[in-house]
Formats: structure tokens, C-alpha cells, sequence
């Protein structure tokens, strides 16, 4: 089968690899789409390197179909629709049985532990299916929908922990493909108005369309005083950083009212340092957080969430590219000019 194999920092390349042999409790499945996210981007270029393996195939944002059943496996089909939740909790550690298994402190994970989804077929085993970490899918829902299930999935776990809640007024900062969801998620969740910082226009009328109440261009406006006015002088309600962006982390830390809430959603390269005056948190009473992964509960409602039309996940996509493109899908992800780009046999 064609994969992309990572065998280092800033080294990989499409390459013909031995399709996997499953085991008696595994499922084997056809790749339909497998989308890029940012954290590939950092493996890929070097920037993220803890728990990747060299030689390995990486890619945790997948949905195909089942290909091979193990003999032990049952409650599935061949030909059966299905996304892949990719984080696989221990069930055992403090994180675990303190309610925390998206922060597993013995988590395994599709796409780092298990080759993942940059390749035809992919092995999904048994521990996961244990884990209910296969969710079965309607027809009718996409391969690019099944695909983004899984960012959708920490999405929500990053609404929790923001506490979005009926009437906040909410920023956030960026429209990628992941400030695009915030987006759609904060109002469903009722914020009354949702504000968009982001410089890129196609991403800024891309927020409009998707929900949002007001954008602004941070590099032509001034968007302190744009949410000073449109908070009455008090500040955003909540605040999500969707990009990991160290430099803006103090500037956004005021925009935020008293007592309200900033969500450092996204990753940071490296070590993720910033330069901030603690006082702004302190004299103003911030709650500061961070979001990693998703529990197995906030992946099925994200799920659901797809699957009854809730989120519109379709209008992120703008590029398709095949495995043996993969270098290409690259360049579009570091240039910035796309949104989701999605990888496909």
C-alpha cells in the first residue's frame, strides 16, 4: 500500500509499504480521508517531536471504511462507515479516575503509538476497539465529515473548559479550521455574540458565513477598542486562542472582563513560552486554562453532532489532495491560502 512514512524531523516521503496483518481482536480499514491538523504540521517540520516514533506513519484525524475483521471482533461489518477516535485512555491512572482521561497519563494514540492515517489502510487494534474508539457512521455522512470528527471532538472539550454559556460574549482569536468550529460550537452554546480576530480575509468571510457577529483584521483595526465597544467598556465574556501564537497571548489576556475566562486552545511550538504581566490575571480575577485532546464522550458528541447536521464541518474543507500528492498538501498547509486539506487513496 502507498503511505507517507515520517523518518524524521523535516523527513519524509510517500513510499510503498506492506499492508498490515491484523490480529484476531483488530479491524483493518480502508482510508477514505484523512485531514492535516497543525500538530502534524509541528511533526512534520521537527518542532513537535515527544512521542513521535521514527519510522511511522502519523495521521489521527481519519474515517474510512472496514476493510478486514478480526475473528474475534464482533458488532461490525465489512463495508461499515466508521471515524476513529485516535486517543485510547489507560482507564487506570490518577488523570483517568479523576475524570480526566483525555489528560491519560498512560494514553496511547492511532498516529503515534499505532501508525495512523497518512496511508490506504490502517490498523486499528484491539485496545481501541475496546475503548469504543471506532464510531460507526451513516452513509450519508462525508468522509470529510467523518475525518473532522476528531477535531470537532477536542473543540468541545475546549468549549467545556471555557464555560461558554448562554449570552457571553465571546472572541476568538483566529479562523482557522479550529477557530471555525469554536465559532459554530459557541453559538450553539448561546453566546449572544461572537467576535473574530483573524488577518486573513478568505478566513474572515469564511467566520461570517459560519456564524460569526463581527470580524476584525488585527493588522488594520484596532480590536481592543472593537470589543471595549461592543462589551459596554467590560471585556470579552471568553476568550479562545485558536492559534499558538506566543506573542498576542498578553495582548488577548486584556481583552478579557473580570472574572472571565481565556482558553489557550491551541498548541504552541516548542516550548510555548510567553511573555505576560501576571497582573492582568490577577487583579482582574482571569481563569486561564488550556485544553488537550478529548474525552471518548465529548468524540460521541461531536459525532452526533455530525451526524444530525448541527455543525457544518464541509465548508472548512477547500483542498483534496492523494497520498502520492502528500508534499503538495503539505506546501497548502504551510502556506496558509487553505483551510482543512484532506489527504484520500
Amino acid at each position: 500500500m502507498r503511505a507517507v512514512v515520517l523518518k524524521g524531523p523535516d523527513d519524509f516521503s510517500v513510499q510503498e509499504v506492506d499492508t498490515p496483518i491484523i490480529g484476531d481482536g483488530d479491524l483493518l480499514i480502508k482510508m477514505g480521508k484523512a485531514a492535516i491538523c497543525g500538530t502534524d504540521l509541528r511533526i512534520l517540520n521537527g518542532t513537535k517531536t515527544k512521542g513521535v516514533r521514527y519510522p511511522s506513519i502519523i495521521g489521527h484525524e481519519i474515517c474510512g471504511d472496514i476493510f478486514k475483521i478480526g475473528k474475534n471482533v464482533s458488532d461490525f461489518s465489512i463495508g461499515e462507515k466508521v471515524a476513529i477516535a485516535n486517543v485510547i485512555p489507560c482507564n487506570s491512572c490518577r488523570c483517568c479516575l479523576n475524570d480526566q482521561e483525555n489528560a491519560c497519563l498512560n494514553r496511547k494514540a492511532i498516529g503515534y503509538e499505532f501508525d495512523g492515517g497518512f496511508a490506504e489502510y490502517v490498523l486499528i487494534p484491539e485496545i481501541a476497539i475496546k475503548s469504543g474508539n471506532v464510531v460507526k457512521l451513516p452513509n450519508y455522512v462525508s468522509y470529510e465529515e467523518g475525518a473532522l470528527i476528531e477535531p470537532l471532538s477536542c473543540c468541545i472539550r475546549g468549549l467545556k473548559n471555557a464555560g461558554t454559556k448562554f449570552n457571553d460574549c465571546v472572541l476568538v482569536v483566529g479562523a482557522g479550521p479550529i477557530g471555525l468550529m469554536h465559532i459554530q460550537l459557541s453559538k450553539i452554546a448561546g453566546a449572544k455574540k461572537v467576535i473574530v480576530s483573524e488577518p486573513n480575509k478568505m478566513r474572515r468571510e469564511k467566520a461570517l458565513k459560519l456564524g460569526a457577529d463581527i470580524v476584525v483584521d488585527p493588522t488594520k483595526e484596532d480590536l481592543s477598542k472593537i470589543i471595549l465597544k461592543e462589551t459596554n467598556n467590560i471585556g470579552a465574556d471568553i476568550i479562545i486562542m485558536a492559534i499558538g501564537v506566543p506573542a498576542i497571548v498578553n495582548s488577548t489576556l486584556k481583552l478579557c472582563r473580570k472574572g472571565g475566562t481565556v482558553n489557550l486552545f491551541a498548541g504552541f511550538a516548542g516550548t510555548g513560552e510567553s511573555k505576560i504581566e501576571v497582573n492582568t490575571i490577577h487583579y482582574n480575577e482571569i481563569n486561564v486554562n488550556g485544553s488537550t485532546a478529548y474525552k471518548r464522550s465529548d468524540y460521541l458528541q461531536a459525532a452526533d453532532m455530525v451526524i444530525t447536521g448541527k455543525v457544518h464541518l464541509k465548508e472548512i474543507v477547500t483542498d483534496v489532495f492523494k497520498i502520492d500528492d502528500f508534499e503538495k498538501a503539505y506546501e497548502i498547509c504551510k502556506s496558509g491560502t487553505g483551510l482543512k486539506v484532506l489527504i484520500e487513496p
